[in-house]
């Protein structure tokens, strides 16, 4: 039975106490995961839902103007489980080059992770295979800016690191040592490319990132890189097409079952259990992507029905409304540039639609002002409510 972690203990050079490190089995797992009906029929239930979001990814009129902001929910949601305090609209703003009120360094480690999943999505539609190389390349754009910095970005650890409590000695978790991460991460890139034996893709991706966590192999930003995968992972595969599954809403929401089941694989073998918890927060949260996209679609058809009427100026009304689709926080110096409409004229049209109650100022002030695309904005932001 190799299912559990194998031992391994050293001496910790600064306090001079014995370390039991952990270091993991290559997948898959051995004796071999034993699917359970129930399981399998969840399984199936999770692929042809996100089969569902892939379709309706492909049938909306600007695709793009989905993903840009699901990217950035996604990118949210992975950084609040780790304890960062922004809002999407705080991502918006910063985008724009606006102030904001909270920490500057939480609002860019979101970004940092859109820019970092938007690296590998290209990386990977140029052809290049998703490898250590690869992560390496997505960890350094996700510690290039704000905190983590100091903290190698872009290369492996070479010194111990540790999960809960003040040292190696009274950790919750302590990953593999310094010298054993090549060989686990050379095990988990082989075990992604099918070999020894290919698996089924949503059983995969869900061991790999448990996988990923376990061997913990940078010095920051494990957890960010480990939820990243998963779309990644899904896009490599050719599940989906765009990256329109925010995962994290999910981990977000049981946070705590989330770590409590990767340790108790860790320790236990027992990876049915963390399959049951990982198809069932793919199934939910793809029918979550489809649900929101479904209510966007509602609210920008209603919306350009009431912009039809505004007869004379409507042409005009569009472009501006189909902008704020993009970015439902913008200035109207954006806007304008968006456009390539005269600047009165954007004023105007802005002050003819927030009449219509479709966008609102957020500002009060006479100069700099911000519009809100109110009612869609409000759909984007469920589910990253600040604690």
């Amino acid at each position: 039975m190799q299912r559990g972690l194998q031992g391994y203990f050293s001496v910790d050079a600064k306090s001079g106490e014995e370390v039991r490190a952990f270091i993991p089995h290559p997948l898959p797992p051995n004796p071999p995961i034993m699917e359970s009906p129930e399981l399998r029929s969840k399984i199936d239930a999770a692929m042809t839902a996100l089969g569902r979001l892939d379709s309706i990814s492909m049938l909306l009129p600007d695709t793009s103007l989905f993903v840009y902001a699901y990217v950035r929910k996604e990118a949210l949601l992975s950084s609040m489980i780790e304890g960062t305090q922004s809002s999407l609209s705080d991502v918006f703003r910063v985008e724009l080059e606006q102030p904001i009120t909270v920490p500057l360094d939480d609002v860019q480690e979101v970004c940092n992770y859109v820019a970092a999943l938007n690296h590998g999505i290209n990386r990977l539609t140029e052809g290049f295979p998703f490898s250590l190389r690869l992560l390496k390349e997505i960890h350094h754009i996700l510690l290039s800016t704000g905190r983590g910095t100091e903290k190698t970005p872009g290369e492996f650890r070479t010194s111990q690191n540790w999960i809960g409590g003040t040292r190696p000695g009274n950790a919750i978790f302590v990953p593999p040592p310094a010298d054993r991460i090549i060989e686990c991460m050379g095990a988990l890139e082989l075990f992604i490319h099918d070999q020894p034996v290919k698996m089924p893709i949503l059983v995969k991706i869900a061991l790999a990132h448990l996988q990923f966590e376990t061997i913990h192999p940078f010095l920051d930003g494990n957890g960010r890189l480990g939820r990243l995968m998963i779309p990644l992972l899904l896009y490599s595969e050719k599940i989906l097409k765009e990256p329109t599954l925010y995962i994290s809403y999910y981990f977000k929401t049981y946070k705590q079952r989330y770590y409590d089941l990767l340790n108790e694989t860790r320790f236990t073998g027992n990876w049915e259990l963390w399959l049951d918890f990982f198809v069932d927060a793919v199934f939910e949260t793809a029918n979550q992507a489809i649900d929101t996209a479904n209510r966007l679609l509602t609210i920008a058809e209603n919306d350009r029905k009431r912009i039809s009427a505004m007869k004379r100026i409507s042409g005009s009304a569009h472009l501006i409304h189909k902008s704020l689709l993009e970015r439902p926080l913008a200035t109207p110096k954006w806007l304008q540039e968006k456009t390539q409409l005269a600047q009165p004229t954007v004023n105007a049209l802005l002050t003819a639609l927030e009449n219509l109650g479709i966008i609102k100022e957020a500002t009060g002030q006479k100069r700099n002002r911000i519009y809100l695309y109110t009612e869609y904005i409000q759909v984007l932001e469920e589910g990253t409510e600040l604690p």
